[in-house]
């Protein structure tokens, strides 16, 4: 993503849904419904000025195909973060929902904050395919925990064998995924550089890097304080008058914050650097998830800046 910095006379806001998009143009302030289908949405772009700015919501990819007719037709776009659109949305009063009342939100929410915010751009077509691979080897991680949890369970009884086959199922799906991981990376010299960058990080080894480039493609082309607020390990300020209460950390993306819990967790306890800037932080009266915390933004920072300075990244 880049900043935008041609100039707006008018903004359209894109409510997607899995079939159909519903969008409303500030010029007419009308509604209408187009269909959520490749030559519908090139028809649509085709349609549309540069001098005009889309903005819609991160919809589970179903605003993929969306963004793409509109970078091809050179229509200036932002995806937004679903959480600050609806907070917009009540910050007027609006309590009731529906899909034009979303899509006229999107128009003026791009309208009240287009200085701010940031273009989109297509991925590249590897880290697309990297990250949806992460998403399902992280959820098949998961169902293997599960299943061999109630493997061992003593009332499990006649169902083992049944059990034990599914894990053994799981076992070797995530091991063909990483596989398949690891072939994506190994075709890309960018990629390649990158991973070879992060794996000399303390804690990051070969499964959390190609994480980290698939769940952070901004990685390296950010400052320091975005990237920690990116992996939700920003701490925010809470105070009022007199009161300032400790700061704790929120928000941003969950699973990088789990990918960098565990890359710490490792760095504390394997990495000699790390381990004693863990150990400095719990002598000073640190408790031990704080120190980690804090671990973990010490690793994303030195992540982005290594990659900003070894491999030089262009990225959205």
């Amino acid at each position: 993503m880049t900043a935008l910095a041609t100039a707006v006379s008018h903004f359209i806001g894109c409510d997607v849904g899995k079939t159909t998009i519903v969008v409303f143009d500030s010029r007419d302030r009308q509604t209408r419904t187009i269909s959520n289908n490749p030559n519908d949405l090139a028809a649509f772009a085709a349609e549309l000025d540069s001098n005009g700015f889309v903005v819609c919501e991160a919809t589970g990819g179903y605003e993929t195909a969306l963004l793409e007719a509109l970078s091809k037709a050179g229509i200036p776009a932002h995806r937004a973060d679903a959480r600050k659109v609806k907070a917009f949305i009540r910050s007027f009063g609006i309590l009731g929902k529906s899909d034009a009342i979303d899509a006229a939100a999107l128009s003026r929410y791009g309208k009240d904050r287009h200085a701010e915010l940031t273009r989109w751009l297509p991925r590249d077509e590897h880290r697309i395919q990297i990250q949806a691979l992460t998403m399902t080897r992280r959820d098949l991680v998961a169902q293997r925990l599960a299943w061999n949890n109630r493997r061992q369970s003593p009332t499990v009884g006649a169902a083992q064998p049944y059990i034990q086959k599914i894990a053994q199922c799981l076992d070797e799906q995530i091991e063909a995924i990483e596989a398949a991981i690891a072939a994506l990376i190994n075709d890309n010299k960018t990629l390649e550089r990158a991973v070879k960058v992060l794996r000399t990080i303390g804690g990051i080894g070969p499964k959390v890097a190609p994480a980290l480039i698939a769940l952070m493609p901004e990685l390296g082309s950010i400052s320091r304080k975005r990237a920690a607020a990116l992996a939700g390990l920003a701490p925010h300020p809470k105070q009022s008058g007199t009161r300032d209460a400790q700061r704790h950390v929120k928000g941003g993306r969950p699973e990088i914050k789990r990918v960098l819990f565990m890359a710490a967790l490792v760095a504390s306890r394997h990495d000699p650097k790390s381990k004693a800037f863990y150990q400095r932080l719990i002598q000073n009266g640190k408790k031990p998830l704080v120190a980690i915390t804090a671990l973990m933004r010490k690793i994303i920072t030195i992540a982005n800046a290594k990659l900003r300075d070894d491999c030089n990244l262009n990225v959205s």
